[in-house]
């Protein structure tokens, strides 16, 4: 499946676009308007980048905090520093074990949610801030020929952006 999304300035030129590809015979089932009074980018199914990195910062909690643990109770048992005496053998070793979890909490936070912010967005981030500026996306998603047609279709509206997708199956 392809993908086509055009970036429309206004909702007039958006709905003229709209009426241009159904004009043409392109089936309107594979045609979306994205923007104020259509579709939000969340019910189209644009990926928010917020949450896709609190979704790997978790996903990376969950091995990286107990791995954190187990790095530094064995740290801990090696070296035998005796660096919190105060809580005695044991438990200066489960002192030692829950540093490296807060270690292995902070990798996860920092790598798994800062990064994801930062590289996992994709196009999803620019598209969804050209709608919180007020702009209209028309997305046709089919064949190739479709895409190209549309490609066609739509570019005599002089769309801000036009870009095509090849999705993975």
């Amino acid at each position: 499946m392809n993908y086509l999304v055009a970036v429309l300035a206004d909702r007039i030129q958006a709905e003229e676009a709209y009426s241009a590809l159904e004009k043409e015979g392109l089936p309107m089932d594979k045609v979306s308007i994205l923007g104020r009074g259509y579709k939000s980018a969340d019910e189209f199914g644009l990926i928010d980048p917020n949450e896709q990195a609190q979704n790997q910062a978790k996903l990376m909690g969950y091995w990286l905090v107990p791995f954190g643990f187990v790095a530094g109770l064995a740290f801990s048992l090696q070296t035998n520093l005796n660096t919190f005496a105060w809580a005695g053998e044991i438990g200066d070793h489960l002192i030692g074990g829950l540093l490296g979890a807060i270690g292995g909490l902070m990798g996860s936070i920092f790598i798994g949610g800062g990064t994801g912010l930062l590289f996992g967005s994709g196009d999803a981030l620019p598209y969804r801030n050209r709608l919180n500026a007020g702009k209209y996306l028309i997305i046709v998603r089919g064949s190739e020929n479709m895409t190209g047609q549309a490609t066609t279709i739509l570019r005599q509206f002089e769309p801000e952006n036009i870009q095509g997708y090849a999705a993975d199956r």
